[in-house]
């Protein structure tokens, strides 16, 4: 489900996926945007609003007891349910490759840091492998990711 809203927000809202990680308690995103008009904002509301929503009705309709936990009163006469933290999440504009790139070492090393595996590579929820394998198999479970933006690479470079 989080794949797809994903998707979806990417394609809409004028940005390509250059990597990922799914952590059991957040997820790290790194985008580009490709339309003028694209904006950071648009595509998290676009990703997080559709999520929950389906979370709701999936826990709704299997009567998990994480509904309740999940449930809060925003204020008198309100109460919602809070998938995601309060805020808008933590963003940050990255110009120099060399920082894209550390970036996207972080968030592949994210769940070796965490001790959820022991290499990168065996956390199926990222884009690690996109960029260490030739020809990576696609899962439809994961997002499409891009790559880097063409205009990245100088082609001075060797």
């Amino acid at each position: 489900m989080l794949s797809e809203a994903i998707r979806a927000a990417l394609e809409r809202y004028g940005f390509r996926l250059v990597a990922f990680v799914y952590m059991p308690e957040h997820v790290h995103l790194l985008v580009y945007p490709v339309a003028p008009t694209a904006r950071i904002e648009n595509l998290l509301r676009a990703i997080k609003r559709p999520f929950s929503f389906r979370i709701k009705r999936a826990l709704e309709a299997s009567h998990s007891p994480l509904l309740e936990k999940l449930t809060i009163r925003q204020r008198p006469g309100v109460i919602t349910i809070r998938f995601w933290q309060e805020g808008p999440g933590y963003d940050r504009n990255l110009i120099e490759p060399r920082r894209v790139l550390e970036s996207i070492d972080y968030l592949h090393n994210n769940p070796v840091r965490r001790g959820l595996v022991e290499s990168a590579i065996s956390w199926r929820w990222s884009s690690l492998r996109m960029y260490t394998e030739e020809n990576p198999l696609e899962d439809a479970e994961l997002p499409v990711v891009h790559g880097l933006p063409p205009e990245f690479f100088d082609p001075r470079d060797p």
